[in-house]
């Protein structure tokens, strides 16, 4: 469940009394939320700026791709609370967090794994949702290898321009990477002012 006073978003807590980055706990009639930080996690960017492709429920299943230490996926995890968010990080650092995270948030199942190898999780199977978030040139061709595998229903791409090439115009590499990807987008939102150079994609597919 999401809460939405003015500019700020939060997320019901899974796990009543932590908090995960050092985010603000409130109450709304007896529930508690954890604030939602919109410069350090991309989706609640995305929904600040309007984002109408909000397929996340509470009992979707989502690989997603970068986890880092995990601030957006405990998010999702609120969210999805009787899903399961397989949380894929190529990082041991970052997966030490993860594990930590685990270890309260059942739903969260951290995969240490490179994404540009997607057979090596194949097994989780068929998921609802993929959400991106690798900042490396090749972000394009991974997401195009995880949907291949996966074949989910709505599909989030976090793409960071300057990750592909520091000296082009950021609309060109957007142009240049839409067709590589050969898939028209439902929605294409630029992240300014939290996040710099990043334009969040949204992918929706039959079946």
């Amino acid at each position: 469940m999401i809460l939405r006073r003015d500019s700020r978003l939060y997320t019901k807590n899974l796990v009543p009394g932590r908090t995960v980055y050092g985010e603000k706990l409130i109450y709304d009639n007896g529930v508690e939320y954890r604030e939602w930080d919109p410069y350090r996690s991309k989706l609640a960017g995305a929904i600040l700026r309007g984002l109408r492709t909000f397929s996340f429920r509470e009992d979707s299943s989502v690989l997603y791709l970068g986890a880092s230490t995990g601030t957006t996926v405990s998010h999702v995890s609120d969210i999805c609370y009787r899903g399961q968010i397989y949380a894929v990080e190529i990082s041991k650092r970052m997966m030490v967090k993860l594990l930590e995270l685990a270890k309260v948030r059942e739903n969260i199942i951290p995969i240490l794994a490179d994404a540009n190898h997607p057979e090596i999780y194949q097994e989780i199977g068929k998921v609802d949702i993929i959400y991106q978030d690798i900042a490396q040139p090749n972000q394009s061709e991974i997401f195009l290898k995880n949907l291949r595998m996966f074949n989910p229903k709505t599909s989030y791409l976090c793409l960071k321009t300057q990750s592909i090439d520091v000296s082009e115009d950021p609309e060109t590499i957007l142009e240049t990477e839409l067709k590589r990807i050969k898939i028209d987008p439902k929605e294409i939102i630029q992240l300014d002012p939290f996040d710099r150079h990043h334009y969040f994609l949204v992918f929706e597919f039959d079946g």
